[in-house]
């Protein structure tokens, strides 16, 4: 029968095989019943007094689990040999970057000496998503190297080897899958390595459908606008109408109206009132549009006589310009006489619609309708801003952004080309008092 030996010597320090019993199954079932001796010396035979001069540690430099310390990700590209480290400081990322000529296994060697080397004096989690050298890093620090006839690959291994065993503080290696789409700050990292390795990568291209999409939620454009502007197909931009709550809950507008229109910018004008409720006492809204264009103007007021509307027409002018006629209803702010001499100063006429019937200024009626639907669209996004506020985002949609059905371009660009066409003997002369 065999016999367990009455004393066994082993040739390591005493702390490191308590720390080896302790974290060995094995070597605590081997040893659970022996009653002999344990020493820790050299015995005299001459073949083992080598073990003086090499030092042997049953204690791994590697932990088994996380540590306390900064989490570093590693990344290398073969085809540039490029080699990455990063990792987060704060709320800032900081970066490493070296070369290495070969292949990719080579490269993310690099990666792993560079993170070894930066944090030699503090213990640290190393994150990869390259299997071979996570398994190199991981049993490297108690294995005996043996020269290989890759003469590249053999330093790295001894570099790599030489920084394990000086370290003093413990390290923890990660593999992880790469191109994952998991949450979390590992994923978040590595992604982050992958994409600074690779001089390919550039930022991703913006989805076309999700900005058409926050497009309309800040200015809720119509589905024709959405369709030039992001060359989309009409169903798409039909839809993203029709999802929208606020435009949904609204009726079709109003077609445009046969009431006689100019055949080129400035030629004829339409100018009425509304009312806008929310607006409180700025609620009459003068609204001007431009029959050959449809480019609009509305300012606030807090009435609808003389001075308003000559208030208003004064804005119209910086505006869009100086038309050669308005028509506007019979109402008596119209007829007054302060109009007729600021028409007259500025040399415009005047024309009036058909008394008492609601097509007369069609144009101008169906304007209101376009200009309030915007207003009612839009509210979500403007509570707290004054009349004037709001009705500046309207008109800036409607003139800048939206594009009529018949038309490739917004209204106001419209309105612009049309002027740049018309000859300047065309344009009409405003009057100087005497």
């Amino acid at each position: 029968m065999g016999a367990d030996p009455a004393k066994i010597i082993l040739p390591v320090p005493q702390e490191d095989f308590d720390w080896s019993f302790a974290n060995s199954i094995s070597l605590q079932s081997a040893l659970e019943n022996f009653s002999g001796q344990i020493t820790y010396h050299l015995p005299s035979h001459e073949l083992l007094q080598v073990a003086k001069f090499t030092e042997i540690s049953l204690r791994p430099k590697n932990s088994q689990e996380p540590v306390q310390g900064p989490t570093v990700f590693t990344d290398g590209l073969g085809r540039t040999g490029k080699a990455i480290v990063t990792w987060k400081d704060g709320s800032e990322w900081q970066v490493l970057e070296d070369h290495e000529d070969g292949s990719a296994q080579l490269v993310e060697l690099r990666a792993a000496i560079m993170a070894s080397e930066r944090f030699s004096q503090e213990p640290f989690n190393l994150v990869m998503d390259s299997a071979y050298a996570a398994d190199i890093a991981q049993w490297l620090g108690h294995s005996v190297l043996k020269e290989v006839s890759n003469a590249a690959l053999f330093h790295l291994l001894k570099t790599l080897w030489c920084a394990i065993q000086a370290r003093v503080h413990p390290f923890y290696i990660l593999h992880v899958r790469s191109h994952t789409n998991l949450p979390g700050f590992i994923v978040e990292g590595n992604a982050r390595a992958d994409k600074l390795a690779n001089p390919m990568w550039v930022a991703p291209q913006p989805d076309t459908l999700v900005q058409a999409k926050a497009s309309h939620g800040l200015f809720h454009k119509n589905a024709h606008t959405l369709q030039k502007q992001f060359q989309l197909m009409p169903t798409e931009a039909c839809y993203i109408v029709e999802s929208c709550d606020d435009c949904h809950a609204l009726a079709a507008p109003l077609l445009a109206g046969v009431n006689p229109r100019g055949l080129r910018a400035l030629e004829l004008w339409q100018t009425d009132v509304t009312q806008v409720a929310k607006f409180g006492r700025f609620k009459y809204v003068h609204v001007t549009v431009d029959t050959f264009s449809s480019a609009m103007w509305a300012s606030a007021h807090t009435g609808e006589k003389t001075h308003n509307v000559i208030a208003h027409w004064r804005q119209v002018f910086a505006i869009l310009g100086i038309p050669f006629a308005v028509r506007t209803n019979n109402g008596p702010a119209y007829t007054s006489q302060k109009v007729r001499q600021l028409l007259h100063l500025w040399g415009m006429s005047h024309k009036f619609g058909i008394p008492h019937s609601l097509t007369g200024q069609a144009i101008v009626e169906h304007a209101h309708g376009t200009l309030k639907r915007v207003l009612q669209k839009q509210k979500r996004g403007m509570q707290g801003e004054t009349s004037h506020s709001q009705l500046a985002k309207a008109l800036y949609t409607i003139n800048h952004l939206m594009v009529p059905q018949n038309s490739n371009n917004p209204v106001m660009l419209t309105h612009q080309l049309s002027l740049q066409a018309s000859d300047e003997t065309h344009q009409p002369r405003a009057k100087v008092q005497v």
